[in-house]
């Protein structure tokens, strides 16, 4: 991965008569890296994906792959290649008439056709299966006759649009990790849409979070997980959630805390905790009072869930079997680093330099 612009959307306007489509997107994609476009239903992501393939037209911005302006050019002229939720295969065409397909339409020669089949079909264990019809073959295997045949083209850009959502859990685990290898391997451009977090942050170098049309966060996994650039990131990106507490039912002086700068106070601030950073100690001894309403026991971790006056459910996440009895009351800590602070009316987040720099 160089880190170099690969693909760039520039101030890029696609509107729908029936709402949606996204507005005034700016978005940077590295080449040879794997960016994951990521979302609730309707946020503007596969529209993304279709403005970058050329499949919708822009109503005003620019968008350029390799350097060049391809705002105007149809798909076949953008140098990219698609893999889409459905696998689209031709039923009558076996496998390897379905992975080269669009090689003889190009008019490939058929030396260079079966050697790009030999690797492709190599790649993604597909060895043995050639001969096979669509019919014959499990979700996984359609899913990878599908990459195959993006493979064979040998595009420096390859956009897929939710390909696992057809796929159980399991195989979309295993089938997830190969495609992670393959673009590593082969060096790809690769931009990926999901509504999966989980699935995003655990393939992603970059993810471009969408909201209502818009880039709410953009960066690392590891930002959008620990530094959430809002509160919408933060309620979106973990599983559970990071914790948002209004800031004004916390039982000490923020001011005198050296949290606050001038002109805010607490009505105006939300706190943000992640399920791991919470301390559970006994009744008193802590920041801000809490009564357990029930445990889950996990295998590897146990969730305890809080009761917290003025403030939704709250969740921590102990390690190991840690289960707390119902009706439990204790006090809930933190480390002033794992603190996150929110414009309650804004929902963006205030610099990291807002933290509790002293326990109360």
């Amino acid at each position: 991965m160089t880190g170099q612009p690969f693909v760039r959307l520039k101030n890029i306007t696609r509107r729908f008569d029936g709402g949606g489509g996204v507005n005034s997107l700016s978005i940077d994609i590295p080449e040879g890296g794997f960016t994951v476009l990521l979302g609730p239903s309707g946020c503007g992501k596969s529209t993304t994906l279709r403005l970058i393939a050329g499949l919708e037209p822009p109503d005003s911005g620019r968008i350029e792959i390799g350097g060049r302006d391809v705002t105007a050019l149809g798909p076949s002229e953008r140098g990219l290649t698609m893999v889409f939720q459905s696998y689209a295969l031709f039923p009558h065409l076996n496998v390897a008439e379905n992975i080269v397909f669009g090689l003889r339409v190009r008019g490939m020669a058929k030396k260079e056709r079966e050697a790009r089949l030999a690797e492709a079909l190599d790649l993604t264990g597909l060895n043995g299966y050639a001969d096979r019809k669509a019919a014959q073959l499990s979700g996984g295997q359609r899913q990878r006759v599908a990459l195959a045949r993006a493979i064979v083209a040998r595009q420096p850009l390859c956009l897929m649009d939710e390909p696992l959502s057809n796929l159980d859990a399991k195989l979309r685990h295993s089938v997830r990790q190969e495609i992670r290898s393959l673009q590593r391997r082969l060096g790809m451009t690769l931009v990926y849409v999901t509504h999966d977090q989980t699935e995003a942050m655990g393939m992603a170098d970059q993810i471009v979070l969408l909201n209502q049309g818009r880039v709410e966060h953009m960066g690392p996994p590891a930002e959008l997980y620990e530094r959430p650039a809002s509160a919408f990131t933060a309620s979106f990106i973990g599983s559970p959630a990071m914790t948002l507490l209004p800031a004004d039912i916390l039982p000490f002086n923020l001011q005198a805390a050296g949290i606050l700068p001038a002109g805010l106070n607490a009505k105006s601030l939300q706190l943000g905790v992640r399920a791991e950073d919470f301390i559970l100690l006994p009744e008193g001894s802590g920041r801000l009072p809490a009564t357990v309403v029930f445990s889950e026991f996990l295998g590897a971790e146990t969730y305890v869930y809080l009761a917290v006056d003025g403030a939704e459910q709250v969740i921590a996440r102990l390690p190991g079997r840690n289960e707390k009895a119902p009706g439990t009351r204790l006090s809930l800590n933190w480390s002033p680093a794992s603190a996150n602070w929110f414009d309650r009316e804004s929902g963006r987040c205030l610099p990291n330099t807002l933290q509790l720099v002293s326990q109360p």
